[in-house]
């Protein structure tokens, strides 16, 4: 929880058209490793005529290969990105790779139109890292 005046750390992913039914997408990709002193991977993506899904699978995709990459998992960059993710999964290396994404269509009338997708850090305290660990690891009191 952040307390008034305190500073974080954002990643922040913007895109915007002034052309009309224009589609446009902006995401952030999120891949988080098993081993908690670890860093992730966070990746930004913006793109014109891209469904929502489409461009959050790449920033996905993006952020997963990134930290694969950094582990040693061996992968081929050319095959789908649902059997990448199932290999990256089983490694036991990243426990979770997620996207944060948002799109839209450009105003008929040629107006402005923007998306934005962040991903705010929020300091862990001690009790939300112990909410995050299953019951097993979570120490005695």
């Amino acid at each position: 929880m952040l307390h008034a005046g305190e500073i974080t750390f954002v990643v922040l992913a913007r895109n915007c058209t002034d052309e009309p039914h224009r589609l446009i997408a902006s995401s952030i990709g999120i891949a988080i490793p098993s081993e908690e002193n670890q860093y992730g991977y966070l990746s930004e993506h913006h793109s014109f005529g891209q469904p929502e899904e489409i461009a959050g699978d790449y920033s996905e995709d993006l952020a997963a290969s990134m930290l694969a990459t950094t582990m040693g998992v061996a992968f081929d960059p050319a095959t789908a990105w649902d059997e990448r993710k199932q290999l990256f999964m089983s490694s036991g290396l990243i426990i979770k790779t997620t996207n944060m994404t948002q799109s839209a269509i450009g105003d008929k009338s040629g107006l402005w139109t923007s998306v934005v997708a962040a991903v705010v850090f929020l300091p862990a305290t001690t009790a939300s890292v112990q909410e995050l660990l299953p019951p097993s690891n979570q120490p005695a009191v």
